[in-house]
């Protein structure tokens, strides 16, 4: 299940809300004007992201463990439960413009890199159908779900009927033969493809997400928008020929490290980490903070609550970092100068491993964003050096659509108009993929507009 909460890690820039139309700078006006937006942009047909897995083969078979015999509540899963054969897949209901171009492109790199006997189909007797619906009808079950899974069904109405029986229990699944996944046909296609991504890579493989992995789409923080290197080795083993449906926890662990050494021999040589494991009252004040239905004053406890328990824990990880992103996303608006200290922090944590390079494109887009309100044009390029890369590296238009428009506007600030008009324009094309709709491409332009001192009387 991917949580909502996603937008507002993504997109969200120093608290600013989007003006009126009528204050669009005039340069942003004119590139933003519906008769002239640029065709969408989308990623080309390759891996996301090429890094090797650099974790060692204890900690990924531990990952896998708890990935694979837990659900996300925390219950444990008695078996290992697979598709035992080939794998087919079909769309259903009213896909979104796109989403069988996604389809298409997810499904290849499940063959090519996870090594999976996966295909699409037109047929009814599918093994896996993707049914399209409104973001209304998702909620209607999961209030705070984008997108969700359920065993054994293959339409939004079948799982109406059967929801409250056994049928739907992934605890009492002893194989995988029919599942379906619910995602939104009215959302950016970036969302689409996001929820494509975890939904099918939990459809066929671990049902858990983990807070410690920091490479995973398996992580409820959302950072990683595709299936990375790290996952696809995860459901490689998943697959792996000594597994079958069936199998305990006792049973998967004991072929597990003759697995990863054939699949990752390189792990077998890397020390462990060994992350202590999230307690579940962080992982609910991360909830309560970030996700949708929940008033300021608690959001802004939960997220308290969150920062004081990752210390407590003596995390120097990606959670502490996280934490302190999430307190200064809620702090900003009635504190700006406490939550630059806490961008900071979260700044300083993220840079200290190349594997958190993309989580620390996040915070240098909100420090950029804070060095452009001061007018510090110079400075908010500085932060945004090599970020627009890395984004498109990972193929999150979103944050670099976000990114573009906020080294526009600094090459603005620093006298630099032709270089700002260019960039500004070529942010478009991702903006349309990443935010959807033309006036949400508007809304952002106006939002990183009015940064600026110049642009709001300041």
């Amino acid at each position: 299940m991917r949580w909502q909460f996603a937008a507002t890690v993504i997109m969200a820039l120093v608290g600013c809300q989007p003006a009126p139309q009528s204050e669009v700078p005039s340069r942003a006006a004119m590139a933003g004007s519906a008769a002239r937006l640029p065709p969408m942009k989308m990623f080309a047909d390759r891996p996301a992201a090429t890094d090797p897995v650099t974790a060692s083969n204890d900690d990924i078979a531990r990952d896998f463990l708890d990935l694979s015999f837990k659900l996300e509540s925390g219950r444990d899963l008695p078996v290992l439960t697979r598709f035992e054969g080939p794998i087919t897949v079909r769309l259903a209901g009213t896909p979104p413009a796109g989403i069988r171009t996604e389809l298409d492109r997810v499904l290849g790199r499940l063959r090519r890199e996870a090594g999976l006997d996966i295909r699409s189909t037109s047929s009814g007797g599918a093994n896996i159908t993707i049914q399209s619906v409104s973001g209304d009808q998702i909620r209607r079950y999961l209030p705070q779900a984008a997108c969700f899974v359920v065993p054994n069904v293959s339409s939004l109405a079948e799982y109406n009927r059967v929801r409250r029986g056994d049928q739907t229990s992934w605890s009492d699944l002893k194989t995988r033969e029919r599942i379906a996944i619910f995602v939104p046909n009215d959302v950016s296609p970036q969302e689409v493809r996001d929820c494509l991504h975890e939904e099918l890579a939990q459809a066929i493989g671990p049902l858990n997400d983990l807070y410690r992995l920091e490479s995973s789409v398996f992580n409820d923080d959302n950072i990683h928008t595709v299936l990375t290197p790290f996952d696809m080795l995860i459901l490689r083993t998943y697959y792996a020929p000594e597994l079958q449906s069936g199998m305990s926890r006792y049973e998967v662990e004991r072929v597990l490290p003759e697995i990863l050494s054939r699949l990752n021999p390189a792990g077998d040589r890397r020390p462990s980490r060994w992350l202590s494991e999230t307690p579940r009252d962080w992982i609910e004040a991360i909830q309560t903070a970030l996700g949708p239905g929940t008033r300021p004053e608690a959001r802004m406890r939960a997220a308290t609550r969150a920062l004081r328990t990752a210390e407590s824990e003596g995390w120097d990880d990606h959670r502490l970092a996280f934490s302190h992103y999430a307190y200064a996303r809620l702090v900003q608006a009635s504190d700006p100068q406490e939550a630059l200290r806490h961008y900071r922090f979260a700044d300083a944590i993220y840079a200290r491993r190349p594997e958190t390079a993309i989580h620390r494109s996040f915070v240098r887009a909100q420090l950029a964003a804070d060095a452009l309100s001061r007018n510090s044009g110079d400075q908010a390029l500085g932060f945004l050096r090599g970020q627009p890369e890395l984004a498109q590296k990972y193929e999150n238009a979103a944050l670099l659509a976000s990114l573009m428009m906020l080294q526009a506007q600094a090459l603005d600030a620093t006298g630099r108009g032709d270089a700002a008009q260019a960039i500004r324009r070529d942010s478009l094309g991702w903006a349309r993929y990443g935010f959807g709709p033309d006036w949400a491409v508007r809304a952002k332009l106006s939002e990183i507009a009015m940064l600026s001192p110049s642009q709001t009387g300041g």
